[in-house]
């Protein structure tokens, strides 16, 4: 675990899976899952515990949201022992793969940076790595189903498991302040880390190699808006099809945006990322839009939304980071337009 650890502060690039059956295995992360979560309960006494562990229909299990807050649902990691925090990375490290557990440990990790940018810069919200908080709603089991929530500043992960397989895993939201680090901060990550590159850049490679016609379709606005849509809301944001359709694209076009749609997919577990990837194939590559708002280069503000029938994607990058460098701010998240939280939507 410890190496796991060491590794993931440095290890954020992603993996970028095939859209091949490949990779496919039997279901296993909600197994792992229910074991890790009952494992991380068992570390905490009778006050944390009513702390970390709410009833699964609680209002609060859809409560998400990314930005600094004084007080969120759950037992906050600078609040447990070094055992228990073990067990909370190791429950992070079932619910995510590789990659995807990369990405959260730096984003938490970043948190020091942003500590030391802010501190020199006239202070600003709390800044802590340790400020990140885990809820699991309901006793988790092979039989039953249960929900797991952990959450901070620029990362919010969602989960529902049934019958020891995860049926729903989002809202998965992961950000970066700044986008870059620019400077080498001890015992933090390192100069030239970045987080969410590929996000990014497979972005800009893709909009770059559209057409004219292509990119008056792709672009629908001049300026990019301000955040992801829906932010804190339970379900996510009813979209048209906008934007530039998968079909209307080259093969390596589409190859590009399948190469994107796997970063976050990615993100999950083998098996979960193929559950994922087989409900978009099954409701058609076809249905896949492809929408861009803002400038066409890095530096300045930048917004793209790929959305099917199965799945929502949202990348903004507009504001400066805590340096003041211009759109090195990174919000980005996979919704379920069919209902988050394993709640359809309409219910």
């Amino acid at each position: 675990m410890k190496n796991r650890v060491q590794i993931a502060l440095i290890a954020v690039s992603v993996l970028t899976l095939t859209a091949g059956a490949a990779y496919l295995r039997s279901p296993q992360t909600g197994a792992d899952m229910t074991r890790a979560a009952a494992a991380y309960l068992a570390t905490l006494t009778d006050e944390q515990k009513a702390v970390s562990l709410m009833d699964y229909d609680t209002p609060k299990r859809v409560g998400w949201h990314f930005i600094p807050m004084d007080e969120r649902k759950g037992l906050q990691v600078k609040h447990m022992n070094e055992a228990q925090r073990q067990a909370a990375f190791e429950l992070l490290e079932a619910a995510l793969s590789e990659a995807g557990y990369g990405k959260a440990r730096t984003i938490m990790a970043m948190e020091g940076i942003l500590h030391e940018l802010q501190r020199t810069r006239g202070g600003g919200p709390i800044r802590d790595p340790q400020r990140y908080y885990y809820t699991v709603f309901g006793e988790p089991s092979e039989t039953g189903r249960w929900g797991l929530s952990i959450e901070g500043h620029h990362l919010s992960l969602n989960f529902v498991v049934e019958k020891n397989r995860v049926i729903a895993s989002t809202p998965t939201f992961f950000a970066a302040n700044p986008s870059v680090v620019k400077d080498e901060f001890p015992g933090m990550p390192g100069k030239g880390t970045r987080v969410l590159a590929k996000e990014e850049t497979i972005a800009f490679e893709l909009l770059q190699s559209l057409n004219a016609a292509q990119r008056a379709k792709a672009i629908v606005a001049d300026r990019a808006p301000r955040d992801i849509r829906a932010a804190g809301e339970a379900q996510a944001p009813k979209y048209e099809p906008t934007g530039l359709a998968y079909a209307d694209m080259n093969a390596d076009q589409q190859q590009l945006i399948v190469n994107l749609i796997n970063v976050y997919a990615g993100n999950l577990p083998e098996d979960v990322c193929a559950a994922r990837l087989e409900a978009i194939r099954t409701a058609g590559y076809d249905r896949v839009f492809f929408a861009w708002a803002g400038a066409d280069r890095p530096g300045i503000g930048h917004y793209y939304l790929i959305q099917g029938p199965t799945f929502q994607i949202e990348f903004v990058n507009v504001q400066p980071d805590s340096a003041g460098n211009p759109a090195s701010h990174i919000h980005s998240v996979w919704r379920d337009p069919q209902g988050d939280f394993a709640i359809p939507v309409g219910r």
